[in-house]
């Protein structure tokens, strides 16, 4: 299974810049998936975090294909897929 068919089927995923940088500082995120058409200023806070803790990080072609992958109909600048949370 490739990583875009994880993300599509990922029980837990964030969706959007904000909610994956703090799944990434949060140590929930598994992978992080980035639009390479996103503007900078936005994924960059991403992209840090990422490489801060060392999660791996896949680019995506398009923010309309990343949103898609996530089950939403607009485009998404970022997304992870997250590990499941400690009961």
């Amino acid at each position: 299974m490739t990583e875009l068919e994880a993300l599509r089927q990922a029980a837990q995923r964030a969706v959007g810049a904000n909610q994956t940088t703090k799944a990434v500082r949060k140590g929930r995120a598994e992978v992080v998936f980035v639009a390479q058409d996103a503007d900078r200023r936005v994924v960059e806070p991403v992209l840090r975090a990422a490489e801060e803790v060392g999660v791996p990080v896949v680019e995506v072609p398009s923010g309309r294909e990343l949103g898609r992958l996530c089950g939403i109909a607009v485009a998404a600048s970022a997304a992870a897929i997250l590990r499941a949370e400690p009961s």
